[in-house]
């Protein structure tokens, strides 16, 4: 059991999200960042899609009211254990009554505004769907469906069957799989659906242009500032099944991209939809940074995609083989 003291704003419990429903008009929710999620599991022995809590505001303070390994994946964040400084992307060891502290992230070589806080065993939160995840727009999954409050408790699943490594980490993956645009984090998309109805100009701004997340974001949506995105010619859609990762452009110009909270329809025009690969690097993309997009094809996100769980699977070796060392010393 973990005890919530300081929760900041918005801090939440999800997994890898929500499959399956979006026929019944249910979005997946789910981890902004997903790789960071899925790599706090892998160094506690958890699967993958163990529910954590993602942290989007600091500072963050829980209590450990039984022993338990953690680990602090995600943003390059400033945590602490009883005030004893400890590493991100680190397993360590926490005992009963242990205070744990997020703080802001530092300057790092990669830019991440999200925290995740795993724990062995993971969050024994009730699935909702077949997710933990929290849906605030439904009210429902993760804890009462809604952002964490002082004072809550959560309970923590059973150890599982691999051993948490002791004492290891895990290099980012923003370190090992980076990716700019003229000094500038960026994203690959593909062309949607309206792409070619947007005038010669709109098209050179998106694909060329850097773009501004604005204090307008959050996890159902990403609006940026940039160029105003013109039409050819004025159109209307009726509403159409939409997933996150699809950059729709509203009347006033500026587009947005629908993220892990996004309703499941919409009819605004399609620009373009942001690869799968690379929606972790989105979700991490603080208020006020820039981004940039990356024309890619089908085959270049298929790849990226592999690119990732391969990342996925060497961490999982190196954290295997570092268990076995523990085992031998």
């Amino acid at each position: 059991m973990i005890e919530i003291l300081t929760p900041g704003a918005l801090a939440t419990v999800q997994d890898l999200g929500r499959t399956g429903a979006l026929g019944w008009g249910v979005g997946v929710s789910g981890a902004m960042d997903g790789m960071a999620l899925a790599a706090g599991n892998i160094l506690l022995g958890n699967a993958e899609d163990a529910a954590a809590i993602e942290i989007p505001v600091f500072p963050f303070r829980l209590r450990f009211a039984t022993a338990a390994v953690v680990a602090v994946t995600g943003a390059n964040a400033a945590v602490s254990l009883n005030g004893r400084r400890i590493l991100p992307w680190w397993a360590a060891q926490a005992e009963a009554g242990d205070v744990l502290e997020i703080g802001p992230p530092g300057p790092a070589a990669w830019r991440a505004g999200r925290a995740y806080l795993c724990v062995a065993g993971g969050l024994a939160v009730a699935p909702v769907l077949g997710s933990r995840s929290t849906q605030l727009r439904g009210a429902f999954g993760g804890h009462e469906g809604r952002p964490l409050c002082e004072g809550d408790r959560l309970p923590l699943g059973a150890q599982p069957f691999r051993a948490a490594c002791a004492d290891c980490g895990l290099v980012p993956p923003a370190l090992d799989l980076p990716l700019e645009a003229e000094g500038i984090a960026a994203v690959r998309a593909l062309p949607a659906a309206e792409h070619d109805r947007f005038t010669a100009a709109a098209l050179d701004a998106f694909w060329n242009e850097p773009w501004k997340v604005t204090p307008q974001s959050d996890r159902y949506g990403f609006r940026l500032a940039g160029p105003i995105l013109e039409l050819l010619a004025p159109m209307e859609l009726r509403s159409h099944g939409i997933v996150p990762g699809v950059v729709q452009v509203p009347h006033g110009g500026q587009p947005i991209v629908q993220m892990r909270d996004a309703q499941p329809s919409g009819g605004y025009p399609k620009i373009a939809t942001v690869i799968e690969a690379d929606l972790w690097r989105l979700g991490q993309a603080p208020i006020g940074s820039r981004i940039r997009f990356i024309r890619t094809n089908w085959e270049e996100a298929v790849e990226a995609l592999d690119r990732n769980k391969a990342w996925l699977a060497e961490a999982r070796r190196l954290v295997d083989l570092r268990r076995l060392q523990e085992r031998a010393a």
